[in-house]
């Protein structure tokens, strides 16, 4: 498979690749927080996602997140993009790009939309300047990647509203792990307990426990702790907030909870995190310089 990947310093990563009968299987390969968009270019591609068929014709794009399950495969030949929400956090950005209601946590069936004949050179040329950045190797690698991951979705998201004006809902597991998910993008700062999504759920914290032991690969509380670990390596390594004000801001009442939360979790404490970031980032800037 002709593939790119970037990985950044913070467990950012984004991968491209062409793929083909022979190593399509790679859209079963999807980690923790992974989202993904697969653009075929065949003439057909026959996918189960979830225990459902799932037919896409050429240059159709479909939309999946870690919580998806694709099974058989039959295909000719596609693209894939891949990246993690460390690289993007889809709901930090606009609304039009938000992921309630849109590509990847909104909609109750697997999104698929279809390239239209006048914009497909727009996603041809985009996919060509992402090739040729994945090979920049600077340090405005990562932003100028995000930017057009942002366009992508953008474009994405404006042909997926259009050709779906009506997007039921139902009672599908998925669903519900998806608004949870949302949830917690919202509230991991104020709500850190499984109880508390629970109840805006309405659902027990037992339902939800049992749901993600079925469907989900990690727990609801394990899902809420990762989110705060983002917001927290994010903020050691591109802000200069001290550390006691980062515990606050991501809602430890005392830098003592935070920093053992942190050791858990990254088996180092922030202040060791964020003297490692600096040593990294003064390496690279002398490669470059």
């Amino acid at each position: 498979m002709d593939i790119h990947e970037f990985r950044g310093r913070n467990y950012e990563y984004l991968r491209l690749g062409e793929i083909a009968p022979g190593n399509h299987t790679v859209l079963k390969e999807r980690g923790a927080g992974e989202l993904t968009l697969f653009w075929n270019l065949g003439e057909k591609a026959s996918l189960t996602v979830d225990g459902v068929r799932t037919t896409l014709g050429r240059n159709q794009i479909l939309s999946v997140t870690e919580f998806h399950r694709i099974g058989e495969m039959a295909l000719q030949k596609g693209r894939l993009i891949t990246f993690n929400r460390p690289f993007y956090c889809v709901i930090d950005h606009d609304s039009e790009v938000s992921c309630k209601g849109a590509l990847f946590f909104g909609a109750s069936k697997v999104p698929v939309l279809s390239i239209p004949e006048e914009g497909l050179e727009k996603f041809e040329i985009l996919w060509d300047m992402f090739r040729i950045e994945m090979q920049s190797y600077d340090h405005l690698q990562i932003e100028m990647l995000q930017m057009m991951l942002k366009r992508l979705i953008i474009l994405c998201t404006r042909l997926y509203r259009e050709q779906n004006t009506l997007l039921p809902r139902d009672d599908h597991s998925y669903d519900l792990i998806r608004e949870f998910n949302f949830l917690v993008e919202q509230h991991f700062r104020t709500k850190h307990k499984v109880r508390d999504y629970a109840r805006l759920l309405h659902k027990s914290p037992k339902t939800l426990s049992n749901l993600f032991t079925s469907v989900a690969r990690k727990s609801p509380l394990q899902f809420i702790h990762e989110r705060k670990m983002l917001e927290a390596r994010r903020l050691l390594h591109y802000t200069d907030k001290s550390i006691k004000e980062i515990a606050y801001e991501i809602g430890f009442e005392d830098i003592g909870t935070f920093g053992r939360f942190f050791k858990k979790m990254e088996k180092i404490s922030p202040s060791e995190y964020r003297a490692g970031q600096e040593g990294k980032t003064a390496y690279l800037s002398g490669i470059s310089a």
